[in-house]
């Protein structure tokens, strides 16, 4: 399937495997892929899901604290699980090392890109909505 601008669609939580096909499509568009949503919309449980089906062997987990966790994979090589819930700009992220991660040309998941919107300007933007206990909604727009 094509991937266009606005797409949304809904999934719920036993059936993650589908919105995780659809960023598979994403990651041959751009290497950077932001995630926005309020907290508990599934941003890390997607994410995680995502890495596990680019054969990530080690443990995923969500970068809270770290702001910033690499993963190996075999498919794609490297890839940045970026989070910057706890920063207060751009110039937070920077010195965090964010932009090193963007210009990396290794694939970047990064949560909360409003934090220091300039730097996603050029970012595929995925927007994550609770609908209920098990069901969400993804926007994405390119």
């Amino acid at each position: 399937m094509q991937i266009s601008l606005g797409m949304v669609f809904t999934y719920s939580l036993s059936e993650i495997n589908s919105a995780v096909s659809e960023i598979l499509k994403l990651i041959n568009i751009k290497n950077v892929i932001a995630f926005h949503g309020n907290l508990g919309a599934g941003k890390t449980t997607l994410i995680s899901a995502v890495c596990r089906e680019l054969g990530v062997a080690e443990k995923i987990s969500s970068p809270t604290f770290s702001i910033i966790n690499e993963y190996t994979s075999p498919n794609v090589g490297n890839i940045f699980h970026i989070d910057l819930y706890r920063l207060k700009n751009e110039t937070d992220a920077i010195n965090a090392g964010v932009e090193d991660c963007l210009a990396s040309g290794s694939l970047c998941f990064v949560e909360w890109p409003e934090k220091a919107p300039k730097l996603f300007e050029d970012s595929v933007h995925c927007y994550l909505t609770t609908l209920n206990e098990n069901m969400r909604k993804m926007l994405i727009k390119l």
